[in-house]
């Protein structure tokens, strides 16, 4: 059976080890491979030659989740956790199949504080880069 439903917000779960990011507003990752085309005779490449992946990401959390982060570390600082971060998407109650990312190694390479006048709640985006995702 195909079923053409597409995932919502609603639908996403992110997780540090076994606890729910609630006041988790956004993730993104990706995985990039340097390709370097190779020349022999003529001017059209023949081959692509594969290099070394990189991972990266950003999560973008409420205040109340970076403090929790910070918790977590003993020198108080996100830039010294390294931490696995799970993405599940999907709702079984909805009858959906479950997509699960494992972004393993993940360690923060910013530690962004902010907030202004008028703001009703303090948003962090959370750059990092991981060692691989199964």
């Amino acid at each position: 059976m195909f079923d053409t439903r597409e995932y919502e917000w609603s639908d996403v779960s992110i997780l540090i080890g076994t606890r729910v990011l609630v006041g988790a507003r956004g993730v993104k990752y990706n995985t990039t491979q340097a390709k370097t085309a190779i020349y022999g005779k003529g001017n059209e490449p023949y081959a692509i030659q594969k290099g070394n992946k990189s991972h990266a990401g950003e999560l973008t959390v409420n205040m109340s989740e970076l403090l929790a982060l910070q918790e977590e570390s003993p020198t108080k600082s996100i830039l010294d956790l390294q931490i696995n971060i799970t993405v599940c998407y999907g709702n079984p109650l909805k009858g959906d199949i479950m997509h699960t990312d494992k972004l393993l190694g993940v360690q923060f390479t910013d530690e962004p504080q902010e907030i202004k006048q008028g703001d009703d709640h303090s948003e962090h985006t959370l750059p990092f880069i991981f060692l691989r995702k199964m």
